[in-house]
């Protein structure tokens, strides 16, 4: 069993939460409250994960409700964790530095500046 496992694992559990009783589901509450909700929810996380100050176990457990409530978000878009692993491959060997200023200019482009 490997960390991909546990994430399969992890969404299709949510995946089976969705249009639950929100009564008796915390997942099943979020989706009921809509994106803006859940999304609001992924932000509070990312703010505690930074809040950690270097205690190690803390931090990991931050960083676990950040990609619990991240895994949420992306099933409300209809995405799956192996679309995020697909993105981070597809990125693999590219220089960060690359990679930012390559979105810097796509995101110009776009704005047709």
């Amino acid at each position: 069993m490997n960390s991909n496992d546990t994430l399969a694992r992890l969404a299709a559990v949510i995946a089976s939460r969705r249009g639950g009783d929100p009564d008796k589901s915390y997942v099943a509450r979020l989706f009921a409250k809509g994106p803006d909700a859940i999304l609001k929810k992924v932000g509070e996380e990312a703010t505690e994960v930074v809040a950690k100050d270097g205690d190690r176990a803390r931090l990991a457990a931050a960083v676990a409700d950040l990609w619990f409530h991240s895994m949420i978000a992306l099933a409300q878009y209809g995405l799956a964790p192996a679309d995020v692993l697909a993105e981070l491959e597809r990125r693999e060997g590219q220089s960060g530095l690359e990679e930012f200023a390559l979105r810097k200019s796509n995101q110009r482009d776009q704005e047709g500046g």
